[in-house]
């Protein structure tokens, strides 16, 4: 396993993030679920991503019993608040003070833990002050129970001015996490410039395009069975790359990866990899050798040739522009 600097922070986190969103407490059964994230330690993987709202917080408490057991001091453990969780009470979503702080306590005691070493905020929330945002979680900080700070799907104003807030109290925001991958750049012309200057660093989630970069849809067949485009959640979400001119451009990319000595999601596991912005990709995984298979991804380097290879069969099919942050 690689571990690169989070941001400019003194935190180090593991070039593969396991992450449980749409897996854990939903997808998969929880002994599934576990085999996974001790597929992903045996791997090496030091960190792992969740969120309050996945399954309704179900995935928190999946991973938390997961990890028990687990030397705390080598987990970096990353979850995240914004999003409706509980009942949907008029409190029970945003980046408001008391949804914060609620959700974090709440959080800590599903992933059995007295921290988390990352606190997110999954969006942005237009309806609050960053200020009363900031603040809370600076105090959460203080009170020693968020150790670093990140943010996700913002815009590089937004990142911008986050940044500048967390400085003005003193508080380390560190990253941001974003959807990236071969087919969906939207965060390269602002977000990743942006970030450089103000020390954030990439986390970044679907470095396969939620299962397209894997070459398992085919252009014109039937979609596999218990595949992601077959859950009828997953459908709307992948719905962007299931044309047949993404999915052949997909099947020409494996001459590709054959070159590197790779398998297509590995290929692209290693594309968003090396971008010097990004500190980690999340992977997430149904079956424990989809973790082992998706590891071998890390240390690959691949030379510039290959990545204009890689550039040319893509063309026209990118996604790029910057008005898309916060689509994904």
């Amino acid at each position: 396993m690689e571990f690169r600097r989070l941001g400019r922070s003194g935190l180090n986190i593991s070039a593969i993030t396991y992450g449980n969103w749409l897996t854990h407490g939903s997808q998969i059964e929880e002994d599934a679920a576990t085999a996974c994230v001790r597929a992903a330690l045996d791997a090496g993987v030091s960190s792992y991503d969740t969120a309050d709202v996945y399954a309704n917080t179900a995935a928190e408490s999946v991973l938390g019993r997961a990890l028990k057991g687990e030397r705390r001091e080598s987990l970096e453990i990353f979850t995240k608040v914004y999003w409706p969780t509980g009942p949907g009470g008029p409190n029970d979503r945003g980046l408001g003070r008391k949804h914060i702080m609620e959700s974090a306590n709440a959080s800590l005691k599903r992933l059995q833990t007295d921290y988390v070493d990352l606190y997110q905020a999954h969006r942005w929330d237009e309806t609050v002050p960053l200020e009363e945002t900031m603040t809370a979680f600076a105090d959460l900080v203080r009170q020693g129970k968020v150790l670093y700070l990140g943010v996700s799907e913002w815009t590089a104003e937004q990142i911008a001015r986050g940044a500048a807030l967390a400085r003005e109290l003193n508080v380390p925001l560190v990253s941001h996490q974003p959807q990236y991958s071969m087919l969906w750049r939207v965060i390269e012309p602002q977000v990743i410039p942006t970030s450089e200057r103000e020390g954030i660093s990439q986390i970044v989630f679907s470095p396969i395009a939620q299962g397209v970069l894997t070459g398992k849809y085919l252009p014109g067949a039937e979609l596999p069975e218990g595949s992601r485009a077959a859950d009828e959640r997953g459908s709307k979400m992948i719905a962007r790359w299931m044309r047949d001119d993404v999915l052949t451009a997909v099947q020409n990319l494996k001459p590709i990866a054959e070159e590197a000595g790779l398998t297509l999601a590995q290929l692209a596991v290693a594309w968003v990899l090396q971008n010097p912005n990004v500190a980690s990709a999340i992977i997430g995984a149904s079956r424990p050798e989809q973790v082992t298979e998706n590891v071998k991804a890390v240390g690959v380097k691949l030379d510039a040739e290959l990545l204009k290879k890689i550039d040319a069969v893509l063309e026209g099919l990118v996604t790029d522009d910057p008005r898309l942050t916060a689509q994904g």
